[in-house]
């Protein structure tokens, strides 16, 4: 499950850098000493609310951000956005900690440039597996899992307006077909197969797609190309 993006990637021989995020003082401390006690890992900071959580990301620039959702104050999507937003390149990777997979947070932080997310009752291996991962630029979903998360709410209700035409209008036209394939679901070897390319154009069609319309996500190209009215929910895979 390859997510390309145009941001956020660790060097392979320095430690991941991540900074930890969750109202709850038991988890957030539980985490954190967990990820202290792995090789490889170094947590730079722990955030109680999204404000806080902003501030430790200006200071210390971690590779991988563990952002819970719900909390007081600020919540986890608007300091994504604001960390995404106000962090030097390369920006930190988002894995957003949920306690429901089908949580419509999870939705509005995928459509803030979240990498990915992580239900809070996985265990130990299974959370370093999703810190390592996203910090080498994976996602921890297929596409085709994004696709079902998104056509969950679309479903529910109306659909947004597409945005505004100059943005789409950036993209080539052989770039607005990767990113409705990768709206539609499809691996890179899958679109390759279908617009009868290499894979490794596909990455690169679809790198310049998502660097032209300032995503930093393959979950979150999904969502551009649902909202850009390129896929609509429902619509055959």
């Amino acid at each position: 499950m390859t997510g390309e993006t145009t941001c956020g990637m660790t060097g392979d021989t320095e430690d991941i850098r991540v900074l930890v995020v969750d109202d709850q003082v038991l988890i957030r401390a539980g985490v954190a000493a967990l990820l202290r006690a792995a090789p490889g890992m170094t947590v730079v900071g722990e955030a109680a609310d999204g404000q806080q959580a902003i501030e430790l990301a200006a200071a210390h620039r971690p590779d991988v951000v563990l952002m819970d959702i719900r909390m007081p104050g600020l919540s986890g999507i608007t300091a994504t956005e604001r960390i995404l937003a106000q962090a030097a390149d390369p920006p930190p990777r988002i894995l957003v900690l949920t306690t429901f997979d089908l949580d419509e947070y999870v939705y509005a932080a995928l459509r803030a440039g979240a990498a990915g997310f992580l239900l809070k009752d996985a265990g130990p291996q299974r959370l370093l597996a999703a810190v390592s991962a996203v910090a080498g630029g994976d996602t921890l979903f297929s596409p085709s899992v994004t696709r079902r998360l998104i056509e969950a709410f679309t479903q529910r209700r109306p659909a947004p307006g597409p945005p505004p035409a100059e943005s789409l209008r950036a993209l080539t036209g052989r770039e607005v077909e990767v990113l409705r394939h990768t709206g539609r679901g499809l691996s890179n070897g899958e679109i390759a197969a279908e617009l009868v390319i290499s894979e490794a154009t596909v990455k690169t069609h679809l790198n310049r797609a998502m660097a032209k319309l300032g995503l930093c996500s393959r979950a979150q190209a999904v969502v551009v190309a649902y909202e850009s009215g390129l896929v609509t929910p429902g619509a055959p895979r």
